[in-house]
């Protein structure tokens, strides 16, 4: 699994899964361009600044990439500490300029990675609400809806993430006929930065028991890495159009109503005895 010859774009490459999934495909021969409002793209092929709550900002960064693009991993993201809008103006609407201002650069046989998360899972519920936002096909007019629709911090980030997973999905379509896939990984809680924020805006108890399910920690941010960097591989060529949950099995909790159940009585509650 190597990228000789590739160049690959990475957005959120200068912390956390983005800094991580950066690295290691570097270490795999890919040429690097990095992303971020903050950095300066140490040891990266190239690297821009850009604001993705500012869609000038979004075109002014992405403008001086003409060279060949071989995949795309949109890593950037933000917590729901933050402000409702703020959290779906960068998981929402500055990812999806970045990935369709981006999609007619890419070679045939590239990649579109969204990093979603597990918080996302419930997207087949809301899916014609998330239907409205995806058809507002501006930046300004996806706003307009935000702010038609608004909600606080913890809600927008769930909600937001049900969006890039469908998004993903559904951009599989559009990238057909450039002959580019797209999928989105979804991770559980990782250990980066921004974890704190996460703790302090969604339900503990939850949290805890995820990481008691996955094993008793959270994920490293070079686990996530590999699964990007896999899905961004040749080898990961019939990988399209779908979701790669990596939670660790955390999730399983929540597959079976177990959040409030003890883990010493979780193989019973599901398997009996």
């Amino acid at each position: 699994m190597r990228f000789e010859g590739k160049t690959i774009v990475v957005s959120g490459a200068n912390s956390g899964i983005g800094a991580a999934t950066a690295r290691l495909l570097t270490e795999r021969g890919a040429k690097v361009i990095g992303l971020d409002r903050n950095g300066d793209g140490a040891g990266l092929h190239g690297f821009s600044r850009l604001d993705l709550t500012d869609p000038a900002s979004i075109d002014a960064a992405l403008a001086d990439l003409d060279e060949p693009l071989h995949g795309l991993a949109n890593v950037a993201g933000v917590p729901g500490s933050l402000d409702g809008e703020m959290v779906m103006r960068v998981n929402v609407l500055g990812l999806r300029q970045v990935t369709e201002t981006l999609m007619p650069r890419l070679q045939p046989g590239s990649a579109i990675v969204q990093v979603a998360s597990d918080a996302g899972s419930g997207w087949r519920e809301n899916l014609d609400l998330i239907r409205e936002l995806i058809r507002e096909r501006s930046y300004e007019d996806g706003l307009a809806w935000v702010r038609k629709h608004p909600l606080e911090g913890p809600e927008a980030y769930y909600f937001s993430k049900e969006v890039v997973v469908t998004y993903a999905i559904a951009c599989s379509m559009l990238a057909r006929p450039y002959g580019v896939r797209s999928l989105s990984v979804s991770p559980g809680a990782v250990e980066t930065p921004i974890l704190k924020d996460f703790y302090a805006s969604m339900s503990t108890k939850i949290l805890d028991r995820q990481m008691e399910q996955s094993g008793g920690r959270n994920a490293q941010p070079e686990e996530l890495a590999k699964v990007i960097v896999f899905a961004l591989s040749e080898d990961a060529g019939w990988l399209n159009g779908t979701d790669i949950v990596a939670d660790g099995g955390g999730g399983t909790a929540f597959h079976f109503d177990l959040v409030d159940v003890d883990a010493e009585d979780s193989v019973k509650a599901v398997f009996g005895g």
